[in-house]
Formats: C-alpha cells, structure tokens, sequence
C-alpha cells in the first residue's frame, strides 16, 4: 500500500493533537510517542505532529513560522458541503483560523482552515460530474 506521512514540527503536541482530533482525524498509537504525535486521515495519509526539537533533530534547518511566511498546504476532499462546514467549525472551536473566505465556484467549495501553528488545510467538495461537464465545454 502506498502511503503518505506528512511530518509538521509544532510548538505544543497536545494542543495540535486536539485540533486534528477534532478535525476528524484519529490517532495512531503505533506512530505515537513523547516526542510526537501520528494523527490519521486514512489508512494511506498520516500526519506526524512533532516538537520542534524532535523534527529538527536530523535537519538541523532554521523553522519558518507558517503564521508568517506561506508553506506547502494541504487539501482534504470530503463527501458533503455540510461535511466541509461541519469540519470547519470543529477546527474553529479548537483553536483554529480561517484565513479566508468560502470559496464557492458550483463544481468546487472550499473552505480554508489553518491549524494552531499556522499550517493551511483546505477542506473541500469536489462533484466530479460537474467538474467533468464544465471541462467539456
């Protein structure tokens, strides 16, 4: 199986945590120490909430704060505008920013939502069929 482990450096594990938790992700104790913390999107997406020192261990680079400087984000594809909205909102009440507007193009909504250290997700509905009807035209 092919899979994707998606490593953030974070300033304070448990509050991470708590945000993806809260997202809908669920967390994988194998993956899962005192140094770090592996939250589940699927059997194919993880994503690894490290401390700044453990991530840094190896890289010995200088940290961008994603609050300040743009960094690569991340989109998730969900069943449901509602889905969307509902996910959202529970980032929101943990802690969570949006840092801007819905974006509603009739094929496509998304919802943008950055995580408690800055890093951008964005929460989308994609309807395939009319995605494929408008790029017929």
């Amino acid at each position: 199986m092919k899979q994707v482990f998606i490593n953030l450096p974070v300033i304070d594990i448990e509050r991470s945590m708590h945000f993806y938790l809260e997202l809908g992700f669920t967390l994988n104790p194998l993956f899962t120490d005192e140094h770090q913390k592996c939250v589940m999107w699927s059997d194919a997406i993880y994503v690894m909430l490290q401390s700044q020192q453990f991530s840094n261990a190896y890289l010995n680079k200088k940290f961008t704060d994603p609050k300040l400087y743009s960094s690569a984000s991340h989109t998730l594809p969900v069943e449901s505008i509602e889905k969307v909205n509902e996910m959202v909102e529970h980032g929101l009440k943990a802690g969570g920013v949006e840092p801007v507007a819905a974006l509603d193009e009739g094929f496509m909504y998304l919802r943008t939502i950055e995580d408690v250290d800055g890093y951008a997700w964005g929460i989308m509905h994609l309807d395939i069929d009319k995605f494929k009807i408008l790029k017929q035209k």
